[in-house]
């Protein structure tokens, strides 16, 4: 009975140094690359991005930290998400009214951007690769890179209004932007 009552209090001491652990590594992570949330609101649509914004710091990003044509969770730590009140029409497709993870697969010319209809607790797996399950995902796009004239050294999603709306992403001497609509507009 003696061994059964130090056991248990073992195996509890050793939860709760796991979750005191996680709980420290999150919040240096958190200290390296702070949340962000990024909101727009025009003419009753309204659209909310929360993510995390990695920096720079003198290193290679595209090609180099982030690897061209493979997954990468669009920012660091959680997943990004990506809300919308309305449907939105991206491209020749609708992504309907709901709330999304926003994945990348950056390319040296071409980016493809998925949302993922699954909302997933941090954005890599131990394994440091991403999280995504791509039966999951409810829209991809492909847009071109563009060649930014000055380096960005925190990552930033933007939403600029107009007609289109403009989803953009930059980072380093790197952007793309993602144009839609609300889908009972006509552009």
């Amino acid at each position: 009975m003696k061994f059964l009552k130090w056991l248990l209090i073992i195996l509890l001491g050793l939860a709760l140094l796991g979750f005191a652990g996680f709980q420290y590594m999150k919040y240096n992570t958190k200290k390296a690359s702070p949340e962000e949330t990024v909101v727009l609101d025009q003419g009753g649509t309204h659209i909310e991005v929360f993510y995390n914004r990695p920096s720079k710091r003198g290193r290679e990003i595209f090609g180099g930290l982030v690897p061209f044509n493979e997954v990468w969770r669009t920012g660091a730590n959680e997943a990004t998400t990506f809300s919308t009140n309305v449907d939105l029409r991206v491209g020749d497709q609708v992504l309907p009214a709901g709330t999304y993870t926003l994945w990348t697969i950056p390319g040296p010319q071409e980016w493809t951007v998925i949302w993922n209809g699954k909302m997933y607790p941090w954005g890599v797996s131990w394994g440091e690769k991403a999280s995504r399950e791509p039966e999951h995902d409810v829209l991809q796009v492909q847009v071109p890179v563009e060649a930014l004239p000055q380096e960005v050294e925190l990552f930033t999603i933007g939403l600029d209004g107009g007609s289109p709306l403009r989803l953009t992403l930059r980072w380093d001497r790197t952007g793309i932007g993602v144009p839609m609509v609300p889908a009972n507009e006509h552009s």
